[in-house]
């Protein structure tokens, strides 16, 4: 079955640096759309960026464009999130998304990330 495993995050001081990797189990990883979204302590999900089955097509909210780059390897099945320049209120559980949006839609456990000083 379709399974989605993330690790990478952290507690890591503002202005630090971050990379998630979230491994998939179970489907055609290199034919979807993959995405990551966050949920802040007493907030609903938010949207963090998608990639495009083949990689070469990226998008990202405003809040993190210029500081996340989402990347993926096909050939390991693995989709990763950089984060840079990481501030407070990125302070979120960040879960890895495939059919994000559709009745399809499967998320992983997430992982933890805290930026404090």
């Amino acid at each position: 079955q379709v399974q989605l495993v993330e690790s990478g995050g952290g507690l890591v001081q503002p202005g630090g640096s971050l990379r998630l990797s979230c491994a998939a189990y179970g489907f055609t990883f290199s034919a979807y759309t993959m995405s990551w979204v966050r949920q802040a302590p007493g907030k609903g999900l938010e949207w963090v960026s998608d990639i495009h089955s083949s990689g070469r097509i990226t998008f990202y909210a405003d809040s993190v464009k210029g500081r996340f780059t989402i990347s993926r390897d096909n050939a390991k099945k693995t989709l990763y999130l950089q984060m840079n320049s990481l501030k407070p209120e990125d302070t979120a559980v960040y879960y890895c998304v495939k059919d994000r949006g559709s009745q399809y839609e499967k998320k992983g456990q997430g992982t933890q990330v805290s930026v404090s000083p």
